[in-house]
């Protein structure tokens, strides 16, 4: 497991990209799996980056695991920032247009159905989303 620990702003993006990126170079990583991986990557890091400690500033931690057989990658952001969990929000009904639809909700939705698990807690003071992609 490697992991990266930096500050949560929308400017670190890049670095936490190619961190995670660099871990999945070790896998034979599809480009369709890696462009999934990277889009959920963007959406929970900016969503830290944008709601977890504001209107201040914090720490966020990215694990990358990388599991051989069958070929797995679990990724893990931990921040301290207010407790929230993505996943107790419904999903938007995607049945209406952008215009009927209400704000919010739509990245955690893709991240949902682009990866095989999601799984949130908060425990020791500390939000905890996990995502588990098999490649």
């Amino acid at each position: 497991m490697k992991e990266l620990e930096l500050t949560a702003a929308v400017e670190n993006l890049n670095e936490v990209l190619a961190f995670v990126d660099g871990e999945l170079e070790t896998m034979d990583c599809s480009m369709r799996s890696q462009m999934q991986i990277d889009i959920a990557v963007e959406e929970i890091f900016v969503n830290i980056a944008h709601y977890a400690y504001s209107p201040e500033v914090g720490k966020a931690t990215i694990r990358v695991e990388v599991q051989p057989e069958p070929p797995t990658v679990v990724l893990t952001f931990l921040d301290q920032g207010v407790p929230y969990d993505p996943l107790a929000k419904a999903d938007p009904d995607v049945s209406l247009s952008a215009e009927e639809r209400q704000v919010g909700g739509l990245g955690i939705f893709m991240v949902k159905k682009s990866m095989d698990d999601v799984q949130y807690r908060y425990e020791n003071g500390r939000n905890i989303l996990t995502l588990k992609k098999n490649l």
